[in-house]
């Protein structure tokens, strides 16, 4: 069936530039916004923003992109306390894009169609040539040097685009991304101030203290100085100490740099002083390291047989390689030791984000071993199936019938191989559907789905031994259930501790090897008891890194009548998919008696939600389609309390975080605010030609 030509351009278009990926294009500054249900007091005052990749250099729509690409976007609710009633909200939704310094310079230069960066999809792909890798390379530098020019309003210094993450630390609200350094911006209005260097930001006033100019900072000096400044997407910060703690890997030894960032309250205290750029010992190489964990005392870092190496390409490899046949690491040390570090070994795989980290402290008082929940994936499809790339299989995968495909979380034992845990339904749905799309006989754009048994993403519990007597052994290894499990969330007052409870998304519908790569299809929050489930694995330990504390499928949890199920499942409405959620504490109100205490559950989960039934006959979003944001109480995993109705549809993103009200009204100064650049194209002789030789490199 031919379809008009509208219809034929966006059925080129690349599936992660269409449907609810596609970027907004319109910004808004705090705009009040209606409801429905009642709005929590413990959310009065505070805001709720996520950050993720909108692309600004869009018009090529059928180019190479992937998920993780984008100019960071930040989207949040703002809910103003009332000035007639104070103890009530005024919801307020604002989007801003991030002014990195690859903004500014693709707003300056509008003729540009596609990113100034590579895309990771070009740098993944085993399919990339060699010369085409080159040039996007080359393509960049060259527009990184242009804009050094005379005349130039953006010097491109840092070529971070900060779409991960946003925290709070120290008096800042700071987006952050693994190219680059956190980069610090307003609440509630989401403007930029500037890049953050570990000392102060961009835009504020000068300390007073004599130590500020001579401090060190992120990347120190030196020729790959600019390499240390590459801080992790996921920077912890201890919410009782006050403590920023991340960590940068390049491609040079010793590979991974640590800091440690006090709060200026704490510059005073001679124990807690700052750690710059610390060397961590005995990294493998050069990785793709995401996140990774920290208890009260220890930290641990991730060397997983991810590779992210240029020099992969002398080896005719694709510069991002997954070698599961190679050992996973993990690197454990005092938090303020890193030179102690510790290695421990165990079966290849790959954790793209850390649920909760915390000590066991042994009868003498010392710890004994640290522990962690992480999310477990025997494959890198993600990172492939979010490039719009064909995933490569995996070398113990065995062949299975395409009547019932297999998914990321097939069962490890041999006889569960042909049982998918999570539903067993039609894996082969197109990426954006609708119900017309089916009646109209049209093809949404469709993704490369791996259904390789052998591929899963867990909650896994690893334990390990720090004693000093004590050789390097991961004691205990295995999954809490074999339902899918990413993206996952724990109360701030149990950040770093011992959580009893880890939210999370999951998928009821298909492969969630594919619903990572299309976030369309996380339509499930779900809650997991951890006491319940470690208590269950001590009676009835489970096989070592194969073994599972509870197998049940998707369905039968939904099915679970008993209230004391240590799993439980919010799943949204057809054709209804969220995004990670955040919890936020519920608080002791008046009329509690004094001696009721609440519980770690106590709080709400709050996330957006995009309704697919907006889509037309091709997969695209209306031009009227919109978001909202849902808060779920989080005690019964059933109620939403209030659905906040924003002005416009939110793209499926990445992370965000809760700020308080103390947190907004505790910002430190700012003297200056990044702008947006004046159009010069019609400017100078200069300024038109070297606006046509950027416009000549797409």
């Amino acid at each position: 069936m031919s379809i008009p030509g509208r219809d034929k351009a966006r059925a080129a278009c690349h599936p992660y530039l269409a449907g609810n990926f596609a970027p907004v294009t319109q910004t808004w500054t705090p705009t009040p916004v209606t409801w429905t249900g009642d709005i929590p007091p413990e959310l009065v005052g505070g805001m709720y923003v996520r950050n993720g990749g909108n692309p600004a250099a869009n018009s090529d729509l059928a180019r190479e992109s992937h998920w993780f690409d984008g100019d960071g976007m930040l989207t949040g609710i703002w809910f103003e306390r009332s000035a007639t009633k104070p103890h009530h909200a005024i919801p307020n939704f604002v989007n801003q894009y991030i002014l990195t310094d690859i903004y500014l310079a693709s707003v300056e230069h509008g003729t540009l169609r596609t990113p100034i960066l590579p895309s990771i999809a070009t740098l993944v792909s085993p399919f990339s040539r060699l010369l085409w890798i080159v040039w996007r390379i080359v393509r960049a530098v060259l527009i990184v040097l242009l804009s050094h020019l005379p005349g130039q309003q953006t010097a491109i210094k840092r070529i971070s685009v900060a779409n991960t993450s946003i925290l709070y630390h120290d008096g800042r609200a700071l987006a952050t991304c693994e190219s680059g350094p956190p980069i610090r911006v307003t609440l509630p209005e989401l403007e930029t101030v500037g890049w953050f260097n570990g000392v102060e930001a961009e835009g504020e006033p000068k300390e007073s203290k004599p130590e500020s100019a001579s401090a060190t900072t992120f990347g120190g000096t030196g020729p790959l100085s600019w390499m240390r400044e590459w801080t992790t997407g996921h920077p912890k910060v201890d919410q009782t100490s006050g403590e920023l703690v991340l960590f940068n890997c390049s491609f040079a030894p010793p590979y991974i740099h640590y800091s440690l960032v006090p709060s200026r309250d704490q510059y005073s205290d001679t124990d807690l002083q700052p750690i710059m750029n610390a060397p961590v010992p005995g990294c493998s190489g050069g990785k793709l390291m995401h996140d990774f964990g920290v208890s009260k005392d220890h930290t641990i870092i991730l060397d997983l047989p991810l590779s992210l190496d240029p020099a992969n390409l002398l080896k005719n490899n694709p510069v991002m390689l997954y070698e599961p046949k190679k050992p996973s690491r993990f690197g454990v040390f005092p938090r303020r030791h890193p030179a102690s570090v510790r290695w421990f070994e165990t079966s290849g795989c790959c954790i793209f984000h850390t649920a909760n980290t915390w000590d066991e402290y042994g009868a003498n008082g010392t710890v004994a071993a640290v522990n962690l929940l992480a999310c477990r994936l025997t494959s890198a499809s993600m990172v492939f199936s979010a490039g719009n790339i064909e995933p490569p299989p995996h070398p113990d995968h065995v062949e299975t019938t395409k009547r019932k495909p297999l998914s990321f979380f097939a069962s490890y034992d041999d006889d569960d191989l042909f049982e998918d845990p999570e539903k067993s339904l039609d894996e082969t749905s197109p990426l954006l559907t609708s119900e017309d799309s089916h009646a109209s006989g049209s093809v949404p754009p469709r993704i490369p789905i791996s259904y390789d048994e052998q591929e899963q993403c867990r909650l896994y519990y690893y334990r390990f031994a720090v004693e000093p007597a004590a050789r390097n052994e991961i004691t205990h290894q295995f999954a809490l259930s074999a339902v899918p499990f990413e993206f996952p969330t724990v109360s701030p007052l149990t950040d770093m501790t011992a959580a009893r409870y880890i939210y999370g998304c999951s998928t009821s519908n298909e492969s969630f090897g594919a619903a990572l790569g299309k976030a369309t299809k996380i339509d499930l929050i779900v809650r997991m008891d951890v006491k319940q489930l470690l208590a269950r694995a001590q009676n009835a330990p489970p096989e070592k890194i194969t073994g599972c504390v509870d197998d049940r499928t998707v369905d039968q949890i939904l099915a679970s009548g008993d209230q004391n199920d240590p799993i439980k499942a919010f799943q949204l409405p057809p054709n209804h998919f969220g995004q990670e959620p955040r919890f936020i504490p519920r608080q002791r109100v008046q009329g509690v008696s004094p001696g009721a205490e609440l519980t770690e559950d106590d709080g709400y989960l709050m996330f957006y939600v995009f309704n697919e039934d907006q889509l037309d006959h091709v997969g695209e979003c209306r031009t009227d389609a919109k978001s909202e944001l849902w808060v779920l109480d989080a005690k019964t995993m059933k109620d939403i309390v209030c659905k906040i109705k924003l002005p416009t549809r939110v793209p499926y993103g990445l992370h965000g975080n809760w700020f308080s009200e103390q947190h907004i009204e505790r910002q430190r100064k700012v003297d200056a605010l990044r702008s947006i650049p004046e159009d010069l194209s019609n400017g100078s002789l200069w300024n038109r030609t070297r606006a046509k030789i950027i416009a000549s490199l797409g």
